[in-house]
């Protein structure tokens, strides 16, 4: 009986995915209603397929518990559908709330917290609560965290009567951006373009030193372009990727490093980067692919350095390409190089002005017709609707975390936290830009380990981000610099999800994955800072300026992966590991000075190996 009504609960949910991601595609066509209308419907769909999906406990799932919270959800958003002229013509906090606003009101914050549990862990709703909280006790608060007070009645006007609190921007993005990415990313998921990735890296790197590994990074790099998370990216590539770095023999706890490393750069890899990038987009004003040019040198910057240190590696400890199963490159583009055009086509739209939701949705629409060239990528009806499906439900846990993070952002903004913090953080920093920057830094890593990498870089955009444009640093860099900290968590113990994922499939010791991860990511740590400082390294300055900062930070970045794997012309001692870690440091930090210094101490370690090895 009990299997019998989790294969109807799963059908409906299937349902209720295909009718989800049909409503977004026609509302991305034709137009979305008004905004709190939108938000709202998004919002109805991601709870009823979060408490469908997800059981209150994997143990001891308790569905009665599930249909009364979906029950209460549909409520709450329903009751905003029944007075929706209400909710529009009233004047926030001037007309008081009736009893059923507040009870209902109250019933959808709670239930939200629940659904961003089940779907993304206790961090979240711990992290909304302990704001909430200072809501009512700011009173009794020393200091610049002291305020008067909010009572119930203005939180919940604030949460739920408004677009400023649990329907923000936050949730905005994901109704409008995010969901449609992730359809597409399910659309050439099942025309099989990750296999034609994998295909396509095993092609250019799978016969070179350490061929596995450089696969992984290849894949992953492009994988990008269909997973925004990290740990998906993982679970994806890494099934093919570590088994076959292992075999040739790659110790278990360094292939899942490199899995690990490879695909949390997916996140700020263009075209299709990690949800953030959305929310980027909107907080700075940016067109979205605007956005992606700024993210561009460093994403390659990181992957260089990830590459480079796998070489190195693999000249160390002597690692063999693959000599079997090696496919040709003119037979994987013959195969399915078609499937490159959707790619091109987001691409090509969104140089070309129009909007990342258009650009989606003919993007999505070529996947289909490009796909039916062949016969092995065709997409027939059962494709199409398990592409809708699966898109939907990837979704869910990004709109959790959108409008738990518009909860703290609805807070911040009746409490006045977000003046009171950056007038904190000047003071620790005495106005001066480095301590600004390591405490952003601490701050983002902190949040990223317990928060998914979009609720991080929102709070981190509404609390640090202000500080470090008051010190003096462009907008958009500010704002990548909290981005790429609140995504290298996932790399960074000793709470590194994408490096759980990788030690799960390796069957390595997390702690030593962990340790190798981050030598690996090394660069993740330093550039942010370089383009802080000098933000040509975000396509920010004269042409020459540019060029001049990415051949420099290039060569700084192999240096910096030779330093950390401890080769370069052959093993390096400690003495050349740390002038070629220097080295590194000066010439990733665009300037005449520090290019010299690098250049030099570079030239020193050459010539050290070369005596050494006479």
């Amino acid at each position: 009986m009990t299997e019998k009504i989790s294969g109807i609960i799963a059908r409906t949910a299937a349902v209720i995915a295909v009718v989800m991601s049909l409503y977004h595609v026609h509302s991305g066509i034709f137009g979305a209603p008004e905004a709190l209308l939108h938000r709202s419907i998004h919002l109805l769909f991601t709870l009823t397929l979060a408490f469908l999906l997800y059981p209150f406990s994997k143990t001891r799932p308790r569905r009665w518990l599930d249909f009364i919270m979906l029950g209460l959800s549909l409520a709450s958003i329903i009751y905003l559908f029944a007075k929706y002229d209400y909710f529009v013509t009233r004047y926030p906090y001037v007309h008081p709330l009736s009893m059923a606003d507040l009870i209902l009101g109250i019933t959808l914050i709670v239930i939200l917290l629940e659904a961003a549990r089940r779907t993304i862990g206790l961090a979240m709703p711990i992290t909304a609560i302990c704001f909430i909280i200072y809501a009512y006790v700011g009173p009794y608060l020393p200091g610049l965290l002291r305020h008067a007070g909010v009572p119930t009645e203005t939180i919940v006007d604030q949460l739920y009567m408004t677009t400023e609190g649990i329907f923000g921007i936050p949730l905005g993005v994901s109704a409008t951006y995010v969901i449609l990415f992730v359809i597409f990313g399910a659309f050439l998921e099942k025309s099989g373009t990750g296999q034609f990735f994998m295909d396509l890296a095993a092609a250019t790197t799978g016969k070179s030193k350490g061929g596995p590994g450089k696969i992984a990074v290849v894949s992953s790099s492009l994988f990008g372009t269909i997973s925004g998370s990290a740990v998906a990216n993982v679970m994806v590539t890494g099934q093919f990727t570590i088994p076959m770095m292992k075999r040739t023999g790659f110790q278990p706890h360094f292939a899942a490093a490199v899995e690990a490393t490879a695909s949390t750069g997916g996140q700020i890899m263009p075209p299709v980067m990690g949800a953030a990038a959305f929310v980027m987009a909107e907080f700075t004003g940016l067109p979205y692919i605007t956005v992606c040019k700024h993210a561009l040198i460093p994403a390659v910057l990181y992957y260089l350095s990830v590459f480079m240190a796998i070489h190195f590696e693999a000249i160390r400890t002597n690692l063999k390409g693959m000599i079997e199963d090696v496919p040709r490159m003119g037979l994987v583009f013959l195969s399915k190089g078609h499937l490159l055009v959707p790619v091109a086509v987001i691409l090509f739209m969104m140089f070309k002005g129009y909007t990342p939701m258009y650009a989606s949705l003919f993007a999505i629409g070529s996947v289909i017709l490009i796909a039916s060239f062949k016969r092995d990528t065709r997409m027939g009806l059962a494709k199409i609707i398990k592409a809708l499906e699966e898109g939907a439900k990837g979704s869910v846990s990004v709109a959790a975390a959108c409008a738990c993070a518009g909860m703290i952002i609805g807070v911040i903004n009746l409490t006045g936290l977000g003046l009171k913090f950056t007038s904190f953080v000047l003071f620790l920093a005495g106005d001066s830009l480095a301590p600004a920057l390591i405490f952003t830094m601490l701050a983002g890593i902190i949040l990223g380990m317990g928060l998914p990498t979009t609720a991080a870089y929102i709070v981190m955009a509404a609390l640090l981000v202000p500080a470090l444009v008051k010190l003096g640093i462009p907008s958009i860099a500010a704002h990548m610099f909290a981005f790429y900290y609140a995504i290298i968590s996932a790399i960074t113990p000793p709470v590194a999800l994408a490096v759980y994922a990788g030690a799960g499939l390796a069957g390595s010791d997390i702690w030593k994955t962990g340790l190798a991860a981050v030598r690996l990511g090394a660069p993740g740590f330093i550039i942010p800072f370089m383009f802080a400082y000098e933000p040509s390294l975000l396509f920010i300055g004269s042409p020459w300026m540019i060029l001049h900062s990415v051949i420099t930070a290039s060569i700084g970045v192999v240096l910096l992966a030779s330093s950390m794997m401890g080769w370069l012309l052959r093993e390096t001692n400690l003495l050349e590991r740390l002038m070629l870690f220097s080295a590194a440091i000066f010439l990733i930090k665009p300037g005449f000075y520090t290019d010299t210094a690098g250049l030099l101490l570079l030239a020193a370690v050459i010539v050290s190996q070369k005596i050494r090895k006479k």
